[in-house]
């Protein structure tokens, strides 16, 4: 039977739709249990970022924050590499679409947690060619496994380009002034291996098996009291942005808002009780 002209219609819309969808990139969602992973897609042009896909990242991350059955994210890449870094032409180019990219509004947990970080644990798998963004999106997660077949490079230099994703802080937190001057103003390529001694990432496994680890490292956390977690979370960021004294004074906060909850109650029964916990994010 021919299709009818309405259905080749809704067929071509829908192909339009999809061709331009993938020219944009996606960013899916999949809920696994307590988890959301999220994917982003465009490997045929080895994840180009465009700003349609930062904006993807920012409302996955607030399916994450919004929904209470949701404990903990995994952002993943699809294809054999995490990200090659920007589709430049799409942000800086005579027609480029950046005006679009809202993911750095006030109030929205961004990819690079720049005006807001993702209130609840993001662990992050990558792969294969990790150049620029994905470096600083990256850092902005919270744990990170990073496949053994990694490159990472902080290219922007070369381009002509400052580090416009946090890279000129985030490098210096995690690696020193020394380590960061290093690799920021040679932009030189470096391994999984050099990622981990600088602290970039914190587990390397077999290429392959990345997202998987994260999965289960996703797992461990979700066995523990979200909002506990959210209010660890919380308050280490207080201590990078505000230093030692202010997230020392967060404790007491942390303890009134952790003690009033129905795990807290849960957690102390179940150990007197000798059992596992059943948290309930209440």
């Amino acid at each position: 039977k021919r299709p009818s002209e309405n259905q080749k219609k809704l067929w071509d819309q829908y192909r339009g739709e999809y061709m331009n969808q993938n020219s944009n990139g996606i960013v899916r969602t999949e809920r696994e249990g307590r988890t959301l992973i999220i994917e982003v897609d465009r490997q045929d042009k080895m994840n180009g970022f465009t700003p349609q896909m930062f904006e993807g990242i920012t409302t996955a991350f607030e399916l994450l924050e919004k929904d209470p059955e949701l404990w903990v994210g995994v952002l993943c890449f699809a294809g054999q590499h995490s990200t090659a870094g920007l589709d430049l032409p799409r942000f800086f180019g005579p027609n480029s679409d950046s005006g679009q990219d809202s993911t750095l509004s006030e109030n929205r947990p961004d990819a690079f947690a720049l005006k807001r970080r993702c209130s609840k644990p993001i662990v992050a798998a990558v792969q294969g060619i990790t150049y620029t963004i994905g470096i600083e999106i990256l850092l902005a997660a919270d744990i990170v496994i990073a496949a053994d077949d990694c490159r990472f490079c902080q290219l922007e230099p070369k381009r002509g380009l400052a580090v416009f994703g946090g890279a000129h802080v985030r490098y210096i937190q995690r690696a020193g002034w020394g380590n960061a001057m290093y690799h920021l103003l040679r932009a030189d390529e470096f391994d999984a291996s050099r990622a981990k001694e600088l602290g970039f990432v914190q587990e390397v496994v077999s290429a392959g098996s990345q997202l998987e680890r994260a999965k289960e490292i996703a797992k461990e956390i979700s066995q523990c009291a979200p909002i506990a977690l959210q209010e660890i979370k919380r308050a280490s960021q207080v201590y990078l942005e505000s230093g030692e004294a202010a997230a020392f004074a967060e404790i007491d906060n942390m303890r009134r808002v952790t003690l009033a909850t129905e795990d807290a109650k849960e957690g102390m029964q179940s150990f007197i009780e000798k059992r596992d916990p059943e948290f309930k994010g209440s």
